[in-house]
């Protein structure tokens, strides 16, 4: 357990700043989050390379559980997001969101990886992490921020409803909700970040096993 620290850490720290971040827009069509999360493919994938598929889903599944209990406490704490305006630190929809979608992807990315493992090297990474991503996405947006999701309550469909707002897909073309440009931003970004990924992904694996392939 000792040797899988590192990736327990790097992942619980990974989840529990995305579901802060992507409360926050950068520009119009992205969140801050967008550029946290995929991270959490790189240390799966880190881990599945060097440890296995069994150790890549203990660091997915105690990511989680912390993950999880820190959200839980940030969704008590209140923050000031506008003058005289408070709200919780983390959102229960968001965290909610983002835990169906991380498992759901995290495992799905691991069971590819483990498919392809002994494949050309940058295959298992590349294509696990893009097909997890789509699933992520696809899941965590839906789940945080359609209208056609009512499970949570008013109160819960109030704290996002800017989400809602029509405006042109990506600044362009018919209208869409913003959360669908945002969903889709967001995985190109995760698109860009998987292939520049693949050069941190070599370095660290050829770090541990020096003799790996």
């Amino acid at each position: 357990m000792k040797r899988l620290l590192p990736g327990i850490l790097a992942m619980a720290t990974i989840v529990v700043a995305s579901n802060i971040l992507v409360q926050f827009l950068f520009g119009n069509w992205l969140t801050w989050g967008a550029f946290t999360y995929p991270l959490a493919f790189l240390v799966t994938d880190v881990m599945n390379r060097v440890y296995g598929a069994h150790a890549a889903r203990r660091v997915v599944f105690a990511g989680f559980v912390v993950g999880i209990v820190c959200s839980l406490i940030g969704s008590q704490i209140m923050i000031e997001v506008a003058p005289g305006i408070l709200a919780p630190a983390v959102a229960l929809r968001i965290a909610v969101a983002s835990a169906v979608a991380f498992m759901t992807a995290q495992l799905l990315d691991i069971a590819v990886f483990d498919r392809l493992r002994h494949g050309a090297w940058w295959r298992a990474p590349l294509a696990s992490t893009l097909i997890g991503s789509i699933v992520d996405t696809a899941l965590f947006f839906t789940i945080a921020f359609s209208a056609s999701v009512v499970i949570f309550g008013p109160e819960a469909d109030a704290a996002i409803s800017w989400a809602w707002e029509p405006l042109p897909f990506l600044g362009r073309g018919a209208e869409v909700p913003l959360w669908v440009s945002l969903a889709v931003a967001d995985w190109l970004v995760k698109l860009s970040l998987a292939i520049i990924a693949l050069v941190p992904f070599r370095v660290i694996v050829r770090k541990i096993m020096p003799h790996a392939a």
